[in-house]
């Protein structure tokens, strides 16, 4: 044993920190449980106290903003079940089940309307996943395609408000959550739109996936019915930005919103009392995976820090990194290789010091670069081997993960297209939070 621990003094302790991460990871042990072990056998290296690592695993959960996860969680659960996302589903149809790859279009928009409830791509995912694929592959749509759209557009429930990854920047990152959500709108919507331009070109040459005309009736009546669930994100973000409630307080006002409009408006048989206690334990453990990843990342960022490792990164970066442009591609990369294989939650706590560091480099707005991150991450979410958003719709759908990746390069193209233009023109991000919040925004990019 005595050569174990001189081995571990003799190896640089950030290799060490990194090396055994990947070790871990190779050999198939979770990458939350491969962060602790890390970080701990790091900390035994170092000789410092391991109560070193409990400490920052709990100074992670020990946050009041946090505590909006599984609010936000909790809310999109609650809409995700029975007549709610139905309404929203039927809205989707009316509007664009006219157009030609009228299916596709409406998972893409369902998506886009979905994403002002739950805040969470995952459970876009699995929610609208399990009703549309099916749906789109009986009417006639490859299924790696219905797949690949399902994936590509549950991102989008990450970057239109309100959104979980926004929520863990801006408590991490020390940056307005109301000015992040204002400034996801209109990135999410341009997403949503370059994958229907996507389903347009699969579309254009195959008159059998049109759907029926347009009734006006039908959209009339959809949207009074989904009008109630759409109030959700106006009242979160709009409580917010008017100083009205916390991100935290506005999770629980979304809960409580989706309570009401299932159980007494709605009456939804889903979401009886005795039925209640299911979707709480349900929301409880979707939550309590992310968080232990979240708690594990806490230590492995504290020594990453300690080692003095995001201001190495940012050296040697900005020795051939020195325009705005360079600077943001080098993070645009970085995030894009770390979202294979973490999630976004452990890749913000890990990395928002390297990331804060290169966007200090060219004075890049902290509002604009969080949005560029999130937008980096949900590119992450469809990319394997993590992608969780194509591990779930791949399942649905009876797809292999890389068939369905492939399909979706088209998508993902477009996605980067929408980020490249976030990044030449800053303002796509900023008119929002500039003209609703502009003392939370302050000065120019």
């Amino acid at each position: 044993m005595n050569w174990i621990y001189d081995l571990l003094y003799r190896v640089d302790p950030l290799i060490l920190l990194v090396g055994s991460f990947f070790v871990f990871v190779v050999l198939r042990i979770p990458i939350a449980v491969s962060m602790g072990l890390s970080a701990l056998l790091t900390a035994v290296a170092l000789e410092l106290n391991p109560n070193v690592v409990i400490n920052n695993i709990y100074q992670g959960m020990d946050s009041f903003t946090l505590l909006a996860v599984p609010f936000f969680l909790l809310a999109g659960g609650i809409m995700n079940r029975g007549q709610i996302t139905a309404r929203l589903l039927e809205l989707s149809h009316a509007l664009v089940g006219h157009v030609r790859g009228a299916l596709a279009h409406v998972n893409v928009l369902v998506s886009m309307l979905f994403a002002g409830i739950s805040g969470s791509p995952a459970a876009d995912a699995a929610g609208i996943g399990a009703i549309i694929i099916p749906a789109m592959v009986r009417a006639g749509y490859d299924r790696a395609f219905s797949v690949a759209v399902t994936a590509a557009s549950a991102t989008i429930g990450g970057i239109i408000p309100p959104s979980i990854p926004m929520v863990i920047y801006g408590a991490f990152g020390n940056v307005s959550i109301g000015a992040l959500f204002l400034a996801g709108v209109i990135p999410g919507i341009l997403v949503g739109l370059s994958q229907m331009f996507v389903v347009y070109l699969y579309a254009r040459n195959r008159p059998e996936l049109v759907g029926p005309p347009p009734e006006w009736r039908r959209i009339a009546a959809a949207i009074r019915g989904a009008a109630a669930p759409l109030g959700m994100p106006i009242l979160i973000v709009g409580g917010i930005t008017l100083g009205v409630f916390t991100p935290t307080e506005a999770s629980v006002v979304a809960v409580v919103y989706g309570l009401v409009l299932a159980m007494l408006v709605y009456r939804d048989p889903e979401l009886s009392l005795r039925k209640l206690p299911q979707v709480l334990s349900e929301s409880a453990v979707f939550y309590s995976l992310p968080l232990f990843a979240v708690a594990n990342a806490m230590p492995l960022g504290w020594l990453i820090a300690f080692l003095e490792a995001p201001g190495a990164i940012v050296d040697f970066v900005s020795g051939f990194a020195t325009s705005y442009y360079s600077v943001y591609a080098s993070i645009v990369i970085l995030l894009l290789i770390l979202g294979t294989f973490l999630s976004p939650p452990v890749i913000i706590i890990v990395f928002l010091p390297v990331i804060q560091g290169l966007g200090s480099l060219v004075g890049a707005h902290p509002i604009h670069l969080g949005i560029i991150t999130v937008l980096c991450l949900g590119i992450g979410q469809i990319t394997p081997p993590y992608g969780i958003c194509l591990l779930i719709a791949s399942e649905i759908g009876g797809v292999s993960v890389m068939r369905a990746f492939y399909t979706s390069l088209g998508l993902v193209g477009m996605f980067l297209l929408v980020i490249v233009l976030c990044i030449v023109f800053p303002d796509i991000v900023l008119f929002l939070p500039r003209l609703l919040m502009p003392q939370a925004v302050g000065g120019a990019l």
